[in-house]
């Protein structure tokens, strides 16, 4: 049985909608950030970094959304979202990686310094400057998918995960996709049903906890 611990509408959707995608039997633990629920020496045990989210696959514990998103791949090969061909399963990590070292950290840089640091620890004039390298890699991914219906081709991957949640972000932190065949690409991957189904269970998830 897989557990999965943490907050909904951040990172850790990525690894829900993955999950779906699977159709993975799986229990989702909510955790309260705001309230600390990550700073608790039991879930530190598991998460040293206090970060969500955190993939329990009975005695493993797996951290970081790219990685669990990839595992979560391996482990229900049948679903067919990563591939197993060598050349193609590089390209699907290499969109992977680039979500994580490129396309996010400028909205993350956002977000620090918008609310998620201490208010002494941001520094507003930075803003400028990840706006900047969001539009730079928003380019790259662009010319990277081309006229694909999926960064891959016509096979949806979990790189797609990735990528499109990263494009929802931007939405959110109101920075603006610029070409057009991102802004397809975003509505065409933003609305298969397994995301909706993700979002779903975790705000039953948080509902639940907030009732207990």
């Amino acid at each position: 049985m897989l557990t999965l611990l943490g907050t909904p509408n951040t990172r850790t959707t990525r690894v829900t909608w993955a999950l779906e995608e699977a159709g993975a039997e799986y229990e989702f633990v909510a955790i309260d950030l705001i309230g600390g629920g990550a700073k608790t020496p039991e879930y530190r045990d598991l998460n040293p970094g206090g970060k969500v989210p955190t993939l329990l696959d009975g005695e493993h514990v797996i951290t970081e959304s790219a990685a669990i998103v990839i595992h979560v791949a391996d482990r229900f090969p049948d679903a067919g979202i990563i591939p197993t061909e060598p050349v193609a399963r590089a390209r699907c990590l290499q969109w992977c990686f680039f979500t994580i070292g490129e396309l996010e950290q400028p909205l993350w840089t956002m977000s620090k310094h918008s609310f998620a640091l201490p208010p002494d620890w941001r520094t507003p004039a930075i803003m400028p400057t990840a706006a900047r390298e969001w539009l730079r890699a928003a380019k790259v991914l662009a010319a990277g998918l081309g006229d694909r219906r999926f960064i891959l081709g016509d096979d949806f991957s979990v790189a797609d995960i990735m990528l499109a949640h990263t494009l929802a972000w931007s939405r959110f932190a109101k920075q603006p996709i610029e070409h057009e065949n991102l802004q397809a690409y975003a509505g065409r991957v933003l609305s298969r049903p397994a995301l909706a189904r993700a979002r779903a269970r975790e705000a039953a998830a948080k509902e639940q906890t907030t009732s207990a």
